[in-house]
């Protein structure tokens, strides 16, 4: 095997893009594209988004939603990632977004995007934002069998390496099981 080095860059595949949705002092929905962030534990989520009008938002409401970024609402989403909410209050209108309040957290789901994480702030420090994850909900037409059905959500990833959106692919294996062959 040859390899090709890079130097030290955020690529790593693959790559979630999230929504992160909040309301602002009036009540009116904001939204934006992260694309580095992680589930940090049970109930937990991490987000590197440094200062913008969606942490100012959070931090004055102490909550914020997460929406997978889906196929068919590409456009929209990468927009809310290239405008700012300080220049263009109405954004997440523009986009084509309607927000429905979460009934766990004060912040909103929007409706365009079927799954989402309601999140409480933690912290927001050195541009991390930290939440706690009270709920996840997903609209019934991304469920199969009662659980969240990724061929049904069609959520992308974005491609750091090329600056492009990715769907996901077909099941491969079996978590927890697959490697249970090699035991003994």
């Amino acid at each position: 095997m040859t390899r090709v080095n890079y130097g030290a860059k955020p690529i790593m595949f693959p790559q979630p893009v999230l929504i992160v949705a909040t309301y602002d002092e009036n009540g009116v929905p904001d939204a934006m594209n992260a694309a580095w962030g992680i589930t940090t534990d049970f109930n937990e989520i991490s987000i590197s988004m440094s200062e913008h009008k969606t942490t100012e938002n959070a931090m004055k409401r102490k909550a914020f939603t997460v929406s997978m970024a889906t196929e068919g609402w590409v456009t929209a989403c990468d927009y809310v990632g290239i405008e700012s909410a300080n220049k263009v209050p109405d954004k997440f209108a523009r986009a084509g977004f309607h927000a429905t309040k979460s009934e766990y957290v004060d912040a909103p789901l929007i409706d365009e995007l079927p799954m989402a994480l309601e999140c409480r702030v933690k912290s927001f420090n050195d541009g991390i934002l930290i939440g706690e994850i009270v709920n996840v909900s997903a609209d019934e037409s991304v469920v199969t069998d009662g659980k969240i059905d990724p061929k049904k959500l069609k959520p992308i990833t974005f491609d750091p390496a090329n600056n492009t959106y990715i769907g996901l692919g077909e099941k491969v294996g079996d978590a927890f099981k697959d490697g249970l062959k090699f035991k003994q």
